[in-house]
Formats: C-alpha cells, sequence, structure tokens
C-alpha cells in the first residue's frame, strides 16, 4: 500500500488534508498508532489554486526527533515531492471520478418499458400536454421535497431496522423519539423523448429512521445501498420514471416511478426479522445487503398552492411477492409543496371567518404597546422568523381544568408536552414557509397577504431537524390572513393537520406583531397568540408565542422605525442601590482612586452610550462564589444590554450629523444626570442547575464610579399552570420580584485587581413560596473591556518588563559571586554544585521548552486574545527577545560558577592526591537533596490526589500553549510544578553541604544568596499582591504553575517564601558561625543537636589553593600543565 511505503520518521511528521469524502481515498490510511503527532483519521488532501497543499503538525515534536534530524535536507525535499506529486495523481484521479458521478451523469432510460407496464393506472388517468402549461420546465424545482413523514403500518415486513440501544442507555436525559423522514428530488427531465401525456423523469430519494439527524442531501450514488450507524438509518434509492398530469383531483401532478437499491436483508424469523442488527456487536459498515429493483414509488402533487391545497402524498410498495424476502409493506408519505412553489392567495372566505371585522380585537391589541406600522413588514417578518423558535408562553391565566389549561393551543399535546403542565418549557414553535404578497390600498395603506406554517416543537425534538420538516400533522398549523399598516395586526386563519377542500379543520385565529416599544415586561421582537374562533365552545385556552429581541439584531430589523424603551423600574432599583452600596471610607477610596466603565468624555452622547453598553454586555463563563471546588461544571453567562439612557439597542452612524459631533459633556441637559445612567439588560444562565433561570429580563441604574449595576429582574418562570395562576403578584407572567447586583472590575489598575465581573441574584419572595430560590452568586473568568483590547499595556507586557528587571538582578548577583570568588579563594571549594546545578536547570528550561522565566503563569485565554493583535508590534517583540537573552546570560554565568568551583576542587585532589576525604564532594549532598525532593513530590501527589478524588489520577491533561498541542498526565502536570519548588528552595543543598562540609569560611557571598533567592520569591510575592485570574477550568493555560495546586495558591504563595527566607537565614548562620561554634551553641542541656565536628574536611592551607588558582606561583609546570588538561 502507498502508505506503507512512506518513511515512519516523515509519516509521523506530515498529514494531507483534502474537502472531498474522505471514503474517496482506500489506499491512504495512517499505520503508525505509535506516533505522538495528532494525525487525522483518514490522510486528506486539500487542493487549491497554487496545487496541493501540506499541512504541518508539531514543528516542537519534529525538531526534538533525532531520527527525523538525521535525514538530510535533501532527502526530505525528494520524499517530500514524491509525497506531492503521487497525492496529486490520487487527489485529481479520484477528485475527477467524483465529479464525474456527481455533476456529469449520463441518465439511461432504459426500464421505460417496465415503467409503463407498472404504471398503466397513472398513464390511464393522465391528460394530454396543453400548449400552455409550462409546468413541465420547472419539474426540477417544483416536484421536490425535504425532511417529509413516511409511516408504515406495522407487519411483517418493514423496510429497514433501526438501532435504538443508545436511546434506552440515556433515558435518565429524557426519552427522544426517533423520526421517519424522506426526502425526494428530482435529477433529470428528458425533454428529448417527451410523449403526449408523459416525460421521462429520474429521481433521488433518501428515507430513514433518525434521532437527531436530517436527509436534506441530494448527492448521486450510482450504486445506493443501505446504511445504519447508532440512532440513524438511512435507505437512499434511485428512480426511473414518468410525470403526467391527471385528469382527476383537479390536475394534480404525479410521479410513477420504479426504484433500484440495496436493501436489507431480513432473517427468515418473522419475529425478529434484524436479528443482525440485536448482536452485541451489530457490523454497521458491512450490514447484510440484497438488491431489489422492484420498488414502484407514486407521488401526487397538488396542481395549485393554496392553503387547503398544498399536499403531497405517496406511497412506495414493493412488487416482489410477498413470500419474497425482498418484499416490504406499504410506505405511505407525506409532505407539502414549499417556497419554491408559487403560492396562490384566495382563500377569503375561510380568513374572513376569524378575522372580520378587521382588526380582531385581542388583549395584546389592547396592552399599550406600540406597533410597527412601516412598509417593510414583509421583510422583517422573513428576517425574524427564519430559521428561528418561538418560545410558548404559559398559561399563567388560565383557571379550568388540568387538561383544558395543560393544552398546547390547537395542537394536539402528547405524554412529552402534557409533562410540562402548562408550563411549555422548551417547548418551540417554528412559522415556515413564510410568503407575503404586498401590496398598497387606498391612502397609502400598505396591506400584505401572508401565508405560513406553525410547526411546534416538543422539548426533547432535535430544532435544527424540526425546523427542516416538511410534513403535515397534529404538530403543524397551516394559515393565511392579512396585515395592514392601518392597525398593524397580522390576522390569520389557523388550520391543524390535513386541510380538505372546505377548510373544516380551520377553527383558530393566529394575530401577530411586530413591537417597536420595548419594556421588562415587553422584551419580544415579534409576538401573537392562537384563540378559538368559536368563543362559545373554546377547545383550548389563548396559547401565546413570543422571540426575544437581540440588541444586536435591532438594526437589521427596524432602519426607518425608530424602536425606545420605557423604564418603569427605577425607583425600585434605587431602593436596592441604597441598600447595597453604604456610605463607607473604603467606598470613597474605590471612588478616588479606581476607574470604571463610563461615558466617554470625547464621544458624542449615543455614540458614548453604545461604547459603554459594549462595555457592560458579558459573553463569559462563570463558577459559584466562591467556587467549593475547581472541578465544578461552569456556566455560560450571557447579560446583554438592551439599552442604556435613551439609547435603546446599538447606535450606527448614517453620515455626519450634529448630534455625533457634539461631545455630550458640552450639552447642559446631560452635566447633571452623570452620577447614574439607566439601563436595561437581558441575563441568561445556562446549566441545570439555573433550569428557573432561562431568561431574565433586568432594569435599573449603573454606578459609574463604583462599577455596579443595581437591577430588578423579571424570571421568565416556568411551572405548573397551577402555581402560576396562584402566583397573584406576577407581572405579565413573570416573576418580578428579584434583585440582581453585578459588579465590574475596574479598567484601571487592571494587572493588580482579578478582571472578573461578580453577580448576585436574590429573590426577594418567602422561603416557603414555591417561586423562592436561593441566592445565587457567581464570579466570571475574566473579561476584557474594548478600550483594554486596544491597549498595549496588558498583564504580559508588564510581567514582561517585571521579568526583565528581576532577571538583571539575578546576573547581578551572579556576577557579585564571580567577583567574591577571586578574593576568596580558600572558601571556592565549598560551593555546592547541586545548588549551581538547580539554577542552571531553572534558566536552561525556558532556553529549552520556550516556557516564561521566573513568572511561570502563562497568560490566559483572555490575555492571549487580546495579545493576539499586539505580536506585530516591533517593541514587544523587543521585551520578549529581551527575556531571552538575560535568561542565555544567566545561565552563561552559573555555568562558568559551576567551572570556578569544579576546577578548585580539581586542582585540591592535584594538590593533595593522597588525601581525597578532604575535598568537598557533592555525592552525599546530590543524593540527601534527591531524596528529599522525591519523598516531597511523592508526598505532593498523595495529597493532590486526595484533593481532586473525583477525578482519576491518570486523567490526560490537554495543555494549550502557543499553538502547540500536547497531552500531560496528571503526575506529569504535578512533576513539572514541583520543579519550580525544587528552584525556589535552591539553597537546600549548600545547606546540607555545610553540615556535611562543617565549614568555618564563607562560601557564598551574602548578596548573591540573599539576592537570588529574592529573585525567585518575587514571583510568589507578585502572585499574592495582584489576583490571579479566574479560570479553573483551563489548567493547560499555566506552563508549570496551576492556582489549583498549592505551589501558586495563596497557602503556597505564603509557605514557601517563608521556608525559603528559612533557608537563607540559615545559610547565612553558618557561615557567620564555624560549625563548632554552632555545635556548642545548638545544645540542650546532654544533647546536642550537631555532631562532634571532625578533621575529615579540614581544609588545605589557602596559599595552596591560592598557588593553584593563580598560573606559575609555585613553579610546578607539571601541575599548570594538568591543570590546563583539566581546562
Amino acid at each position: 500500500m502507498l502508505w506503507d511505503k512512506i518513511p515512519n520518521i516523515f509519516r509521523r511528521q506530515w498529514t494531507v488534508t483534502r474537502s472531498t469524502s474522505s471514503s474517496l481515498f482506500p489506499l491512504l490510511s495512517p499505520q503508525d498508532p505509535n506516533s505522538k503527532v495528532k494525525l487525522f483519521h483518514k490522510p486528506k488532501i486539500h487542493s487549491s489554486a497554487s496545487g496541493l497543499q501540506l499541512h504541518r503538525y508539531d514543528q516542537e515534536d519534529t525538531n526534538k526527533n533525532p531520527h527525523f534530524r538525521a535525514i538530510g535536507i535533501m532527502k526530505i525535499a525528494s520524499l517530500a515531492f514524491i509525497l506531492w506529486t503521487v497525492s496529486g495523481f490520487l487527489v485529481f484521479g479520484y477528485a475527477n471520478v467524483y465529479v464525474q458521478e456527481a455533476d456529469t451523469v449520463t441518465y439511461k432510460y432504459d426500464r421505460i418499458d417496465e415503467v409503463k407496464k407498472e404504471c398503466a393506472s397513472v398513464l390511464s388517468s393522465a391528460s394530454e400536454w396543453r400548449p400552455d402549461d409550462k409546468r413541465v420546465y420547472s419539474i426540477k424545482d417544483d416536484l421536490s421535497f425535504v425532511n417529509g413523514d413516511w409511516r408504515q403500518e406495522a407487519g411483517k415486513a418493514p423496510i429497514m431496522p433501526f438501532d435504538d440501544r443508545e436511546l434506552r442507555k440515556n433515558l435518565s436525559d429524557g426519552r427522544k423519539d426517533p423520526l421517519n423522514l424522506v426526502s425526494f428530488w428530482v435529477m433529470d427531465v428528458d425533454h428529448a423523448h417527451r410523449s403526449r401525456k408523459s416525460v421521462s423523469v429520474s429521481g433521488f430519494l433518501n428515507m430513514g429512521i433518525t434521532v437527531d439527524g436530517s436527509f436534506m442531501s441530494s448527492m448521486y450514488l450510482e450504486t445506493p445501498q443501505f446504511q445504519m450507524f447508532p440512532s440513524h438509518s438511512e435507505l437512499p434509492i434511485a428512480f426511473e420514471g414518468i410525470y403526467t398530469v391527471s385528469k382527476k383531483n383537479g390536475g394534480e401532478r404525479v410521479l410513477c416511478l420504479l426504484g433500484s437499491t440495496m436493501l436489507p436483508s431480513r432473517e427468515a424469523n418473522s419475529m425478529d426479522p434484524w436479528e443482525w442488527v440485536n448482536v452485541s456487536i451489530p457490523i454497521y459498515d458491512q450490514p447484510p445487503l440484497s438488491q431489489d429493483d422492484r420498488i414502484l414509488l407514486v407521488l401526487r402533487f397538488p396542481s395549485r398552492f393554496t392553503l387547503t391545497n398544498r399536499v403531497i402524498r405517496g406511497e412506495m410498495r414493493s412488487l416482489n411477492l410477498k413470500s419474497n424476502p425482498k418484499y416490504f409493506d406499504e410506505v405511505q408519505i407525506l409532505s407539502q409543496l414549499g417556497k419554491s412553489s408559487d403560492y396562490e392567495f384566495g382563500s377569503e372566505k375561510i380568513v374572513s371567518n376569524a378575522c372580520d371585522p378587521y382588526p380582531f380585537q385581542d388583549t395584546l391589541m389592547n396592552g399599550g404597546i406600540s406597533i410597527y406600522r412601516g412598509y417593510r413588514f414583509c421583510e422583517i417578518l422573513e428576517e425574524v422568523t427564519r430559521d428561528q423558535a418561538f418560545t410558548v408562553v404559559p398559561n399563567w391565566r388560565c383557571n379550568s381544568t388540568d387538561e383544558f389549561c395543560s393544552k398546547l393551543g390547537p395542537y394536539m399535546s402528547d405524554k412529552e408536552i402534557k409533562a410540562t403542565d402548562g408550563g411549555f418549557k422548551d417547548v418551540k414553535l417554528y412559522m415556515q414557509n413564510v410568503m407575503c404578497d404586498q401590496k398598497t390600498t387606498r391612502g397609502n395603506i400598505s396591506s400584505v397577504r401572508v401565508s405560513a406554517v406553525f410547526r411546534a416543537v416538543r422539548p426533547m425534538e432535535n430544532q435544527y431537524t424540526a425546523s427542516t420538516r416538511s410534513g403535515l400533522s397534529n404538530m403543524t398549523v397551516v394559515a393565511e390572513g392579512v396585515w395592514k399598516s392601518s392597525s398593524g395586526q397580522l390576522c390569520m386563519v389557523g388550520c391543524l393537520g390535513l386541510v380538505d377542500g372546505e377548510g373544516s379543520p380551520c377553527n383558530s385565529r393566529i394575530c401577530l406583531y411586530i413591537p417597536i416599544s420595548f419594556s421588562i415586561k415587553q422584551r419580544s421582537i415579534i409576538f401573537g397568540s392562537f384563540s378559538s374562533i368559536n368563543k362559545d365552545n373554546a377547545s383550548y385556552f389563548p396559547l401565546s408565542f413570543e422571540k426575544l429581541v437581540q440588541p444586536t439584531e435591532l438594526w437589521n430589523y427596524f432602519k426607518a422605525s425608530h424602536p425606545y424603551y420605557s423604564y418603569s423600574k427605577i425607583d425600585a432599583a434605587g431602593a436596592i442601590l441604597e441598600k447595597n452600596e453604604p456610605f463607607t471610607f473604603g467606598t470613597v477610596i474605590k471612588k478616588s482612586l479606581l476607574k470604571f466603565p463610563k461615558l466617554e468624555d470625547t464621544e458624542a452622547l449615543l455614540i458614548s452610550l453604545s461604547l459603554l453598553s459594549e462595555d457592560l454586555t458579558l459573553h463569559v463563563s462563570a463558577v459559584p462564589d466562591p467556587f467549593p471546588s475547581p472541578w465544578l461544571l461552569k456556566t455560560d453567562v450571557q447579560l446583554d444590554i438592551v439599552s442604556v439612557g435613551p439609547l435603546f439597542g446599538r447606535y450606527w452612524s448614517n453620515g455626519s450629523t450634529t448630534e455625533e459631533e457634539t461631545p455630550y459633556h458640552t450639552k447642559a441637559a446631560y452635566t447633571e444626570k452623570q452620577l447614574l445612567i439607566n439601563v436595561s439588560a437581558q441575563l441568561t444562565l445556562s446549566g441545570k442547575a439555573y433550569n428557573n433561570f432561562s431568561v431574565v429580563f433586568l432594569e435599573g441604574l449603573y454606578d459609574p464610579h463604583v462599577g455596579k449595576m443595581y437591577l430588578v429582574g423579571c424570571r421568565d418562570v416556568r411551572a405548573s399552570w397551577k402555581i402560576l395562576f396562584a402566583s397573584m403578584d406576577l407581572e405579565a407572567g413573570m416573576d418580578c420580584l428579584v434583585e440582581v447586583v453585578v459588579s465590574y472590575p475596574p479598567t484601571t489598575a487592571r494587572w493588580l485587581v482579578n478582571p472578573t465581573a461578580r453577580i448576585s441574584i436574590t429573590s426577594k419572595r418567602t422561603e416557603d413560596d414555591p417561586l423562592y430560590f436561593s441566592t445565587i452568586k457567581l464570579q466570571t473568568f475574566s473579561i476584557m473591556y474594548r478600550k483594554q483590547r486596544e491597549d498595549i499595556l496588558s498583564r504580559r507586557v508588564v510581567e514582561g518588563v517585571l521579568r526583565i528587571l528581576t532577571l538583571s538582578l539575578a546576573i547581578a548577583c551572579i556576577s557579585s559571586q564571580l567577583f567574591y570568588i577571586n578574593h576568596n579563594l580558600d572558601s571556592v571549594p565549598y560551593t555546592s554544585l547541586v545548588m549551581l546545578g538547580i539554577q542552571a536547570l531553572g534558566y536552561s528550561l525556558p532556553l529549552i521548552t520556550g516556557a516564561e522565566a521566573l513568572f511561570k503563569r502563562m497568560a490566559s485565554e483572555s490575555y492571549e486574545t487580546s495579545s493576539y493583535d499586539l505580536q506585530n508590534e516591533q517593541w514587544f517583540h523587543i521585551i520578549d527577545y529581551t527575556v531571552k537573552l538575560l535568561v542565555m546570560v544567566s545561565f552563561i554565568l552559573t555555568l562558568r560558577l559551576c567551572q570556578k568551583v569544579w576546577k578548585s576542587r580539581i586542582r585540591l585532589l592535584t594538590r593533595a592526591p593522597l588525601e581525597l576525604h578532604r575535598v568537598p564532594s557533592d555525592k552525599r549532598i546530590f543524593l540527601t537533596t534527591l531524596t528529599i525532593h522525591v519523598i516531597g513530590y511523592m508526598i505532593v501527589l498523595i495529597l493532590h490526589s486526595m484533593k481532586t478524588s473525583q477525578r482519576p489520577l491518570k486523567t490526560k491533561t490537554h495543555l494549550i500553549s502557543t499553538g502547540n498541542s500536547h497531552m500531560l498526565w496528571e503526575w506529569e502536570t504535578v512533576l513539572e510544578e514541583y520543579v519550580g519548588l525544587v528552584q525556589d528552595f535552591f539553597l537546600l543543598p549548600q545547606f546540607i553541604g555545610n553540615l556535611v562540609w562543617q565549614i568555618d569560611c564563607k562560601p557564598l557571598r551574602k548578596l548573591y544568596f540573599i539576592g537570588i533567592t529574592a529573585v525567585r520569591l518575587f514571583p510568589h510575592i507578585y502572585d499574592y499582591i495582584r489576583a490571579p485570574d479566574l479560570n479553573p477550568y483551563f489548567a493547560e493555560d499555566y506552563e508549570f504553575v496551576n492556582p489549583s495546586y498549592d505551589f501558586y495558591s495563596k497557602f503556597g504563595d505564603i509557605a514557601i517564601p517563608v521556608t525559603a527566607i528559612i533557608l537563607a537565614i540559615a545559610v547565612y548562620v553558618q557561615q557567620r558561625w564555624n560549625y563548632e561554634k554552632l555545635s556548642h551553641t545548638l545544645t540542650l542541656g546532654p544533647v546536642k543537636l550537631l555532631p562532634l565536628g571532625s578533621r575529615m574536611y579540614e581544609r588545605l592551607p589557602s596559599q595552596s589553593v591560592e598557588a593553584e588558582l593563580v598560573s606559575g606561583v609555585n613553579g610546578n609546570a607539571a601541575h599548570e600543565k594538568e591543570c590546563n588538561d583539566v581546562e
């Protein structure tokens, strides 16, 4: 195989991508499971104008691979050229075949005689073509449908199996009922061989059973065959047949087709025909199939598309004998004409039953809301309803029987809808196939005729699939009506399910409005209601629906009209402010020192309000405040600002005006209104813990001096209709006894203050009230204001400057130690090489891995995003390069220290070759230090495994840093963080060495070990002073330090510096007093804490050491040559 011919090491480093189906490349499949680099399941090739593009992955792993480096550049180039060329042939070869199959298919009509035989009954009732009938030329567009319904009576011969074991496993999450969907397309029309009554056509049908899928692809398959996956079965069928126009049913259009496909084979056992599906491991990729070309499909399309004449009906049956294993029971198909067909408005008689006299006086009409009456009604209606669901309002005013109040309007309520008990939680409504016919009547009054289909969607049904369905059932209402600009009301008659010619099921009235005034109780961009035409014998309580407004969408809807917001809860919000902001000294300091989002002095009022609205908007994740565990599920918070002051939505400039050019602070009308700003917002929380907070409408005051919003909330309650009706204090069906306080982080001192927002939601109800809820307090992840996204001085820059300062201090300390040993030659051998090695390791890691030096905490996700555009700034790169240069200098100077210590010991050995015990050795120090740190690491690992017992220790952690992706086990993450701890305790080996060697000298300069200690502890002090980024769900944002662990937690930021300072003091005392004095001092009665001194490490005369360090002092040429050889 071609993939096996490619060298393994080259195969690890490269992968090929393409945009077409991966199944077209059966020869290419990665065979190296041990490769550490991520590969696609199947290599893909991507073609472009410049040829084929190879995508390289994991450059870091490539550079680290010694085998890859061993391959010469020319060899790599040759391999790349070979792979490029061969892949190109494969791609273009397969791609050309695919294009030929999909776009230049030659349709053969070689079964026409068989078609005429089986479709004889259809041909017998067909009428001859009329010269003026042009519909034959629009067959491909008119006679296709997507995601219709099909059903098959329960019999002994089902057409396909369905594997529902995954559904049965997840019953705790709610039962999802599978859907029987079918789509059909006319692929070709043979106009060249048209007869008097018929024309040959080719079609393609795709049917199946699915839970979350759909059948919208019309890709041609030369040999269609059955496919099955968990919770999804699919059967494509290719058809050939004729198109005719019938003399019956008003000239309906008929397709009679013969099909061919690979059907799933049934078992002989009639009790379980799909026994091969129910085995423990079903064969999804190779199900048993059998070829069948004896399938007859008859589809009947209405000749006219009207309110009562729109249904597509079909039947598909097998022409095989019932004894044949390929036989299947008859399949019924149901769909409707779509927007590609021309709708004929003309059901005025049926519409008048619901809307005469116009406008109908309902409760919404008299609700005191301003309604849109402009000329763009059709445009707005189509924009608002396109693939977007309406929310169903609970029956909170209903007071009747449980069956009556739990009913979903005119729709047939099943168990799933009845389980909502009139609250209709997660029940959605789609307005499909919206068609408008607009005209202007007398007096410049616009009149619009509208047709649509209202489809109700169950809570567990996939909304995307539901929005594309075309079948008619007891969950659909077809409607037609009229809208006039004089009232702004769209009044329609609604017909449930299948409608006959007389419109007998058309007993519902639909009133729909587009408002332009908004308030805390009215947040809908469109709202309406279903009601029964028969008031005296209504079968259901009026059902209301709405679509909530999104501030960013308003500009799309209203370009000529001016929507506005009416504040009504400002006084109540003022009471919340007084309760939550008492006058304190801390508040005064906060107002004077910190700055929060406010109106811009240099901008016009509307522009400034729009910019403030952008800063106050929150789309971020959050956790409970305080969060008890870093592994809790996060909550997605969406706080959308609806209005700020007089501005509703966002401001979009339509040209230079005086309003835009005049800064707001120059206007006397606003100078005394800058203390508090009226705001309204919309809060949405995700997660099971906040099921009763699907949406909270907010209104209140924003204080820019302290960065807080004090808001009254109206909660969209989803409870039983009985509870809602019993709660007499509801306002427009909402619980408005809610107080919300939102605290924003300051715009200044961001690198010292945690840049997170806090949200508090409190219920004013008593605990025995069924609508009461416990106080909710949330703290968001880091947020970024608009100006801070543009601000160069981000935390990363600040930390870069601090790294330069601390590294410069470290270089100064190391340099001072180098100068010190030149004047204190006798103490040089007593400097611990293990201590210097730990420091060298600390400086080398950033050079090898690219990690940050000293400040181990990598920038959080928000900072990386904000700094993305700053990477092109030259001086920003200079900071990074300067840091790398200083790290290199520190590393080299530390190596120079190691060299001097090593040479001094070599010369001591040369001076006294028979007294090895008198030369300091780091062997015992290394073993002792290693033992201490291994034990310490194991203790830390055990503590963390206990702390995070809900997560398995071997769980992989995905680390994403600077574009590279890799995985670490939990113990590896702890080990990397423990490396930082080892560097912080760099004096531990020197402390142990001083005890072992029983020194009576000063090997380290005070400036050196105190200064380096300060350098190592500064990140902890800095981390303790400034608040860390709250991002407990992205541990990958921290290369060596994770705030959920103890190393850089608040405890670690105190414990580690204290321990390091104790070590520095201990080393200072050891050097200040000799070992003998310390041994006598550290005595508790008869007990000596230190053993008595020995002469094992008694120093040689200093003159000898000095002579060995200074070339030629003792005139011993042999020794000098030996020293040079050692160097």
